[in-house]
């Protein structure tokens, strides 16, 4: 069966929309409820194929978990099936999940042994696993990667503290590490860690389960460790990638449009990004609003030169948003340069934005120089196919905006983001429906 989403663009959409709960939160908190007996639950949990998995996975190892309504869940590891970690059903489930590394700290921290089958997820060139690896090794844990069967064995039955300098600054790194610290003796220090809010997030958990961690917020954490964890409640936060996506679209379809609940303050520089680009927007309580705009011209360096955005590790700007503050700077006034440095491969989606009509120089796999149309010629729809995640959600972007009807295929990359996109587009006006 195809999975499809059909759109006629050109139309601007019109009301509000209230962001999911974070997809990369919630693949660490999800795990961390292993390193605990005690009952935990989470709320603001966002229905989504990835974030499903997950949980379909820890009910498979012998956690209790019981769903109290729609994004919010009670997780009760008291027991773990330890034999489940050898079977063909984890290695083809946790096989297909990138998520499914985010069980390994915690498993070392409270049993003392992991076996993880080499992980799946996007296509976004090589994401290493090397930094979660390198960390357990300098915790003490042991590891012998088994080629015949493809799993990776982790013996961790005396983590013991220690000085770790992370060879990058990796998010889901720095939270497995943390995740097997916690439980270790001793006191670890983590040097050029992640501090990204979702990471912050995950350390106060931490802590309100009972471990000792300080820096939370700064590339320089210290975990002192505890001899166990109890249980808590937690409420993950708006998805700020769902809420840049956003901002993108109300610019792109001239569209007036209000982003509920955002968290402003967990943003960083998210939304002085979208405002160099020239869209305007403003702060209403803790709601974004956009109001309709037919143009938004792209600000110069001081010198005159050609403003550039790059990606950068927290505080700077995310990855994850640079393809759509590509599609944006199409139909915007003047010229940018993206600069996509962490991933090699993240770029290649604008073969179907030139197809569409947009103007856009690949210099190299890193970075496209789009001179933008100003709004002066429409897009024209096409049939695509979704590559990854955001390139999915930035072709939709470009496809709403687009003159005719747009087709766009393999969309369940799409939905490993993004939570009922259609049904919430529809809402605003958007004409979308899936084939």
């Amino acid at each position: 069966m195809v999975n499809a989403f059909e759109i006629q663009g050109g139309k601007p959409l019109k009301g509000e929309i209230t962001p999911q709960g974070a997809k990369n939160e919630a693949l660490q908190i999800l795990s961390a409820v292993l390193l605990t007996e005690e009952k935990i639950t989470i709320s603001n949990i966002p229905d989504i194929k990835d974030v499903n998995k997950l949980i379909e996975l820890l009910g498979d190892m012998g956690v209790i978990v019981e769903k109290l309504s729609e994004d919010t869940y009670t997780f009760e590891a008291k027991e773990i099936d330890q034999d489940f970690f050898q079977s063909d059903a984890f290695k083809s489930k946790g096989g297909g999940l990138r998520g499914s590394i985010m069980i390994v700290g915690p498993l070392l921290a409270r049993f003392g042994k992991a076996s993880i089958p080499k992980p799946g997820g996007d296509k976004i060139g090589r994401r290493r696993l090397d930094t979660h690896f390198l960390g357990f090794e300098k915790l003490g844990a042991q590891f012998n990667y088994n080629p015949e069967d493809g799993f990776f064995n982790v013996d961790a039955s005396n983590l013991q503290g220690t000085y770790i300098l992370l060879d990058e600054a990796s998010v889901t790194g720095t939270a497995n590490i943390v995740m097997a610290a916690v439980l270790a003796k001793g006191i670890t220090t983590i040097y050029n860690a992640a501090c990204e809010p979702y990471l912050q997030q995950l350390c106060k958990m931490l802590n309100r389960m009972g471990a000792k961690i300080s820096g939370i917020g700064s590339n320089l954490l210290t975990i002192e460790g505890v001899t166990r964890l109890g249980g808590t409640e937690h409420r993950m936060l708006p998805d700020m990638i769902e809420i840049g996506s956003f901002i993108g679209l109300a610019a792109m379809t001239g569209s007036e449009i209000t982003i509920k609940n955002v968290h402003y303050n967990e943003l960083g520089m998210i939304p002085d990004v979208f405002r160099r680009l020239g869209i305007k927007l403003e702060l209403r309580g803790d709601d974004i609003y956009i109001p309709a705009q037919d143009h938004y011209e792209i600000e110069t360096f001081i010198d005159g030169s050609i403003m550039t955005i790059a990606d950068a590790p927290w505080p700077g700007f995310t990855p994850d948003l640079l393809s759509i503050v590509l599609v944006v700077a199409i139909q915007a006034k003047g010229s940018v340069l993206i600069h996509q440095k962490m991933f090699e491969s993240r770029l290649f989606f604008v073969d179907k934005l030139l197809d569409m009509g947009a103007q856009i120089i690949l210099c190299d796999p890193h970075r496209a120089t789009v001179i933008g149309l100003d709004k002066q010629v429409q897009l024209r729809g096409i049939s695509m196919t979704s590559p990854d995640i955001r390139a999915g959600v930035s072709l939709l972007i470009a496809a709403l905006s687009a003159q005719g009807k747009s087709t766009i295929y393999n969309i369940e990359q799409i939905e490993r983001g993004y939570q009922h996109i259609d049904k919430r587009l529809l809402a605003l006006g958007a004409d979308i429906k899936r084939i």
